[in-house]
């Protein structure tokens, strides 16, 4: 019985987080409530009052949702710029924009939760990239780069996969690798 309620408790779990990463993406912060997400979670307002705490909670988490750089960091740091410029390239010419980023510009003028989405750039960009970087002034430049990704990010939700109207990917990358340089460079 135990298990039964555990697998249960754990796919209501699920359908909040994703009713809620939609809802967010589609409508913003200030315009979600709690019992929207219920109703689109099929789920009763107790049970994400109970698993999450706060709407608020319940936006930080949707953020945690959103990986950070998987592989763009590893690897030897002059390479860094060109891996940075290939993940921002991919990205613009996406056909699928990021859920999570969509959310986040949609609820960016919700001033309680500000803090929520500084610490998330701070932890999944901000910070890695920072601690990557040798030579003085790092998290400065990790400051400028990170701009260059969230607004690159903030492009493509905005104008879509033709943000980056080129016909050449490479001439993207190229482009974006010289400022990567020009930014990470001591």
């Amino acid at each position: 019985m135990d298990e039964i309620r555990q697998r249960d408790r754990e796919g209501t779990r699920r359908r909040i987080l994703d009713a809620a990463r939609r809802l967010f993406a589609d409508l913003g912060y200030d315009q979600v409530t709690m019992r929207t997400i219920a109703a689109e979670a099929d789920a009763n307002i107790a049970l994400i009052n109970r698993y999450f705490g706060s709407k608020r909670e319940l936006f930080a988490e949707v953020l945690a949702m959103q990986g950070r750089f998987p592989g763009v960091l590893e690897g030897p740091e002059e390479e860094l710029p060109r891996r940075l410029a290939e993940y921002v390239a991919d990205r613009l010419r996406s056909d699928q924009g990021s859920v999570v980023l969509a959310a986040l510009i949609r609820s960016s003028s919700a001033p309680e939760i500000h803090e929520i989405i500084r610490d998330r750039v701070s932890s999944a960009i901000l910070e890695p990239l920072s601690a990557r970087l040798s030579g003085p002034d790092a998290a400065f430049r990790a400051t400028v780069a990170t701009a260059l990704v969230t607004g690159t990010g903030t492009m493509r939700q905005l104008y879509g996969p033709d943000a980056a109207d080129v016909p050449d990917h490479e001439a993207v990358v190229a482009r974006l690798t010289a400022v990567f340089e020009a930014c990470l460079g001591a």
